[in-house]
Order: structure tokens, then sequence, then C-alpha cells
């Protein structure tokens, strides 16, 4: 145990442009390129706008718990020390490795996206069959695309957050940059008309179309949770650690609005279910010209780096912090001793997103619903430690406090109920079985490890540098 018993190490370095950047750029990966159509298609244009207002507001309140936490306890690995002190040993790990399945899908998530993107620049490119899954084609110069970018990430990480900083706020400026020429262009030659229907009339009707869309709302907006995993690294005083939070939070929603309206003004329902990525096809209808759309292609692969980055961040942290408390093997609480990362658990993430593609594009929806899940239950988890906290340690200190705390803490706890119930039997978006089975499959491989890291140190020692972690503030 003695190389996860080590003083942690890690340098902050991270300025408020960096850590904004980070959790920003998480959030606006490349699920507003493909999946915007798809949600205008199940719930309207206006449905679809309501949709992200309303897991908007759920993802605030529960950001706003995190936001109040991350400043009170800012160290390594987030929701593992808050859902600790709350809750205990246990409850920290399910929590903490329900995070993680998060980050891993998003980073599987993007090692899949990448090749699916070039298909629209590059048309034809995949060739070379190597097998069928779930109705679905894998050629191998597809598969080649998502694994050398997978692997690309995982080198950039490994070689210290300073560089993966840097990467993270010149990719995040051009995202924005072409987001506000499309949003500006679409609301000046859109037409109302083409937003029809507002809500969904399907056999669902609004609300289930609604709800359709809800579901996409925590694998979307995961990405503000990584600022709490990277916290020791991050050089600002712990009040602002808990605003940048939040600001990144409204920015997302903001963002996600505008999309969706743009979308919907530019291209009506035909158009929609016709584009196969219908935010570069309404870009190129704002500007009438296919350079358009490519250049939103590039911002959609824009979106990928950023989300791809952030995720092997949070999850390297988030997995270092479960193997330095001792409730995962001690080799992937080891970092770098000149660059100051979580070196092992990187490549294991690495290890995981580079297998993604080999299982084509199908991976895409199953690591979307399979991550959702493993996302809600931490943001439970963490509202409810909230909550605890809130009653049983009045007094700890708390530089962002929340105004009606209590309120807050509730409502955080509703929001994640609901979106947890988006995925269970009887929903109209329940998870089918492979998704159950990528979430199962999971859970019990985490719950097994965590028997053997447990059998093997004990459990005080966890728990001594876990108190101690929190007991530095």
């Amino acid at each position: 145990m003695s190389k996860s018993s080590e003083p942690q190490e890690f340098v902050r370095v991270l300025a408020r442009a960096d850590v904004l950047a980070l959790a920003f750029g998480a959030m606006i990966g490349w699920g507003w390129i493909v999946l915007t159509g798809s949600a205008i298609l199940d719930g309207g244009s206006v449905g679809a706008i309501l949709a992200f207002v309303v897991g908007g507001i759920a993802v605030l309140l529960v950001g706003l718990t995190y936001a109040e936490l991350a400043a009170a306890m800012p160290r390594v690995g987030g929701e593992h020390v808050y859902s600790y002190r709350a809750l205990g040993h246990a409850a920290s790990f399910i929590c903490t490795w329900s995070i993680v399945l998060g980050y891993v899908s998003v980073a599987s998530f993007e090692a899949v996206a990448l090749p699916t993107v070039f298909e629209y620049l590059f048309p034809g490119y995949a060739v070379g069959h190597l097998w069928t899954v779930a109705g679905w084609d894998v050629q191998a110069s597809w598969v080649a695309v998502g694994v050398i970018g997978s692997l690309v990430m995982m080198i950039i990480n490994y070689f210290g957050i300073s560089t993966a900083a840097l990467l993270q706020k010149v990719v995040t400026g051009l995202i924005l940059v072409v987001g506000v020429m499309f949003v500006t262009g679409s609301l000046f030659t859109g037409e109302a008309v083409n937003m029809q229907p507002l809500f969904a009339s399907g056999e669902s009707g609004a609300i289930g179309g609604i709800v359709a869309v809800l579901v996409l709302v925590p694998f979307l907006f995961v990405g503000f949770d990584v600022i709490p995993q990277a916290a020791e690294e991050i050089n600002l005083p712990y009040r602002d650690i808990g605003k940048v939070l939040v600001l990144s939070v409204l920015m997302a929603v903001v963002w996600y609005v505008l999309i969706v309206l743009g979308t919907s003004l530019m291209l009506d329902g035909e158009a929609l279910g016709s584009s196969a990525l219908s935010v570069p096809a309404a870009m190129e209808a704002v500007f009438g010209g296919a350079w358009a759309g490519n250049l939103m292609v590039l911002a959609g692969i824009a979106g990928i780096i950023t989300s791809w980055n952030a995720f092997y961040i949070g999850g390297s942290r988030a997995i270092y912090a479960l193997a330095h408390s001792g409730m995962l093997p001690a080799f992937l609480g080891k970092l770098h001793p000149k660059y100051k990362t979580p070196t092992n658990a990187i490549i294991l993430i690495g290890v995981l997103s580079t297998l993604a593609p080999f299982f084509g594009r199908p991976a895409l929806v199953w690591l979307v619903d399979a991550g959702g899940l493993g996302i809600v239950i931490a943001y439970l988890v963490v509202a409810v430690s909230f909550l605890i906290l809130r009653r049983r340690e009045p007094d700890m200190p708390r530089p962002y406090r929340v105004s009606c705390g209590i309120v807050v803490g509730i409502l955080a706890v509703l929001m994640s109920l609901g979106m947890l119930f988006a995925y269970l039997p009887g929903s109209p978006s329940a998870l089918v079985p492979v998704e159950w089975l990528i979430f199962g499959v999971w859970m019990v491989g985490g719950l097994a490890l965590y028997g053997w890291a447990r059998g093997r140190y004990g459990r005080e020692m966890g728990d001594r540098i876990i108190r101690a972690s929190y007991e530095q503030d």
C-alpha cells in the first residue's frame, strides 16, 4: 500500500480561464453536433428547448451542491471525498465508481464519434470490413481513426496537465467562434415556420418526447464535475472554484438552447430527418455553402477534443483518488515523478476508450445511456451528501456557500431521482438490455476490485488517508 499512501504531489497550475475552458469544453463535446437533430425530432423544437432548460436547471441545482462542497473540500477526487465524509466508505466507492463510468463512457464515445465525423469530411474512407455489430459494418480504417485519436489523447494527458489545459483553451475558443457565427446567422436568416411541430405529437405525446430528450441531458451536461476532480491542480481562491463551476453550467445551458433554436430555425422536419448531421447541415443553410458545413464539422471535432481531454483529466483523477484511499489496486494511485499525472489511471482509460471503436457506431447510443445512469447516481449521492453535511456539520468552513442551501439540496435530490427514473424499466426511455449489461459489468467488476483492495489494504488506512485529505482544509 506504500505507493498509494505517499503524499500527494499534484501541482497547482490551472488558472481561471483554464478551469472554465476545462468544464465548459467538457460539456460541449460532440453530442451537440450529432444529437441535436434527433432531439428536435423526438421532442419538437420548443419541446427540445424546454427539455434542455429543465435538464439544465436540474444540473445547475446539482452543480450548486458541487460548488459548495468543492470550495469546502478542494481535494482530488471531488465527490469521492464529499460522499465519504457524509456517507462512509462503501457509499463513497459506489458514488465515485459510478461517475468514473460516466467519464470512461464519454471518452469511449469520443473514440467512436471521431471516425463517424470523418465520414462527413471524407465520404467513403471507411474500408476493410472486419465484422458486423447490431447490423452495422465495422471497417478497419474507421476503427483505426478512433484508435489513433484515443492514443493521441492519452499521450497528451500523460505528459502533464499544463499541456492538456493549453489545448483545452485553444480548441474551446474555436468552438465558441463558430457557434457565435451559427447562432447569429440563423437568427437573421432562419424561418419560424421550420420550427413546426413545436412539441412531439407521436405515440408518446409531448411529455414523452420531452422525457426522451431529458435522458440525453446528464450525458451532454456532464463535465462541470471535472472541476472538483482536479481541485488540487487549480490555482484559485477556494470560493472562486465554486463560482467558476456554476458559471460553466450556465454557459452550457445557454449553448445547447441556442444550438437547438438555430437548427430548428434553419431545417424543417423533413430536412432534419434526411441530414446525417443536422447542425452542420443547418450551418450550410445559413451561409449557403458547403464550406460552412465543413467548418461546423471542424468545430464538432474540436468539441470531441475538448470533451475527450477533460474526461481523461476527470476520470484519471477519480480513479487515482479511489486507489490512493485503498479502494482500488495501489498501482492506479501512482503519480508520475516528473509530470505529476496519474499515469496508470490515464493508461487504463486509454485502453478502455481504444476498445470502443471495435464495436462500431451502435456503441454511441449504448455509451450515452449506460454512462448517463452512472452520472445520475453520482449526482444523487453528492446531493444527499450535501444535505447531510449541512445538517451534521453546519459550522464547516464553506468559502462558497449556497443560499437557501437546504431547499437547493432537496431540489437537487428530487431532480436527480427524476433523471434516475428515466433510465429504469417502465420509462419510455428505459435502458435496453445491452446498456444494462454494460452498466452491470462495470459495477460488478468495480465491486470485485473494491473487495480485493479492501481485503488487501484494510479499511483503516484508506479512512485515515481520506480524513487527512479534508482535514487539511
